[in-house]
């Protein structure tokens, strides 16, 4: 009786042995997705006390409603402790639904085997004591419970190694393109194993369907990892697509700096060839004591030089001539622009990747710093150890839609032709040199701060 005690015992530890290890799995699983690990230890956590409980409940008799509930109370908890991206929660929720029903019976279709092929041996049908029978069972018990960890390890790790963007968006299209297969792959099990477990009953076994059924829940794993491998192609493709558009309006911007400069050097040539002109004129009204004339004359060419030349000395020709170009188009739309801009020479940093993030920040607030009041536009730039930060500050009276998962505003303008990608434009030259932004709107004003590591 202590032999048969100690079996039943043992028969009830192992299916809380592999809700352990289905907890752990799908921790696994969540972790890279979540920002928090503390809320991936909380998603595994809950899975297993959520199975244990409907385990230990007397009217516990249809897994796949319990599969069900596990997956729904883990989505709940990585829903409420990270919130953002829910539709990718609901991704990882359902394939770890699917997963479970294939790598459980992959294990199952083994153990059953491996336990017939003892049961057929001339020792155990000589009826071995009950001691070395329990010593076969829990040695068969610990293999199947190896084998549910090994294969869904296995298959957690293919899907997290082939899933690249782990904080992209993800649409609903795109869940339902991943999860309808796996899951109608899930019921399409409930109903073999229905006949599995008829077959079972009416002592009819057959080997070859169960091999079928191998390959089958190696199959549906295999569909899960490959929908995840084509949807990561997809992905890529779109940001190699996001790519092209950016270097596209970096070739206009390009372009439009190389005219400014050049129109920039003619006028300075156009000066320097009337210089002489200009020195005799003033030496002739020194010369005839015209001093307030003499005067005049070199104030008007002084203004003349400073407009051709600029009020910008950043200390980079590229980024004096976007400064003095937004300057002026603020001036025409009556907005008080003031800078204290420096480029950091010799440290590192592109003037093209500057370039960027004065030309897509000051659109933007051009755009945005409105016609009450007295519309302002701020640049500022210094360094902090190794940290050299921009500072771009407007007048802004409107209001701020957030996109949760890009922690970005979210842009009315359209982006096609280059247009309405600022923001994820200037957060992907910052995480070039190792930085990023930073956006704060209070007191009826945006500042915008990017930080960028210098050498």
């Amino acid at each position: 009786m202590e032999g048969v005690a100690g079996w039943d015992g043992f028969s009830q530890i192992v299916p809380v042995l592999e809700l352990c290890i289905a907890g752990y799995c799908l921790y696994r699983l969540v972790k890279p997705f979540l920002r928090d690990v503390k809320a991936a230890l909380a998603t595994g956590g809950t899975y297993f006390f959520t199975m244990l409980g409907l385990y230990a409940m007397p009217l516990y008799t249809d897994a796949f409603i319990a599969y069900a509930l596990g997956s729904l109370m883990a989505f709940l908890v990585m829903c409420s402790l990270d919130r953002r991206n829910y539709i990718q929660k609901a991704f990882l929720a359902a394939t770890y639904f699917s997963l479970r029903w294939f790598t459980s019976t992959m294990a199952e279709l083994l153990y059953d085997n491996l336990y017939r092929l003892v049961e057929h041996t001339a020792w155990y049908r000589g009826n071995p004591p009950i001691g070395q029978r329990f010593a076969v069972y829990v040695g068969v018990c610990i293999f199947y419970l190896a084998m549910v960890f090994v294969i869904t390890a296995c298959a957690v790790y293919c899907i997290v190694k082939s899933y690249v963007y782990k904080y992209g968006r993800m649409s609903v299209g795109e869940l339902l393109m991943l999860a309808v297969p796996p899951f109608l792959a899930a019921l399409g099990y409930k109903i073999i194993y229905y006949y599995r477990i008829f077959y079972m009953q009416e002592n009819k076994p057959a080997k070859a369907y169960e091999v079928l059924l191998l390959f089958y829940c190696g199959g549906a794993v295999a569909v899960v990892v490959i929908l995840v491998m084509l949807y990561q192609n997809i992905k890529a493709a779109q940001e190699e697509k996001l790519e092209n558009r950016l270097l596209s309006t970096q070739m206009d911007n390009l372009k439009l700096h190389i005219e400014q400069v050049e129109n920039l050097y003619q006028d300075i040539r156009s000066i320097k060839h009337d210089m002489k002109n200009h020195v005799l004129t003033l030496e002739r009204l020194y010369a005839e004591n015209e001093t307030k004339q003499a005067k005049d004359y070199a104030q008007n060419l002084k203004s003349a030089l400073i407009e051709t030349a600029g009020e910008g000395n950043s200390g980079n020709p590229v980024t004096d001539v976007i400064l003095r170009e937004w300057k002026a188009e603020a001036g025409k739309r009556r907005i008080r622009f003031q800078s204290d801009f420096y480029y950091p020479v010799g440290k590192g940093i592109n003037a093209f990747d500057v370039s960027v993030i004065l030309n897509n920040a000051l659109q933007n607030a051009v755009e945005h710093a409105g016609n009450n009041g007295t519309p302002y536009i701020s640049v500022l730039s210094y360094h902090r150890n190794n940290a050299y930060m921009i500072e771009i500050s407007n007048s802004f009276t409107g209001s701020l839609q957030w996109d949760e998962e890009g922690g970005l505003p979210v842009t009315s303008k359209e982006k096609t032709d280059g247009h309405g990608y600022g923001l994820p434009n200037i957060r992907k030259v910052a995480r070039k040199y190792s930085g990023d932004i930073a956006i704060d709107v209070a007191d009826g004003g945006f500042c915008l701060s990017i930080m960028l590591m210098m050498e």
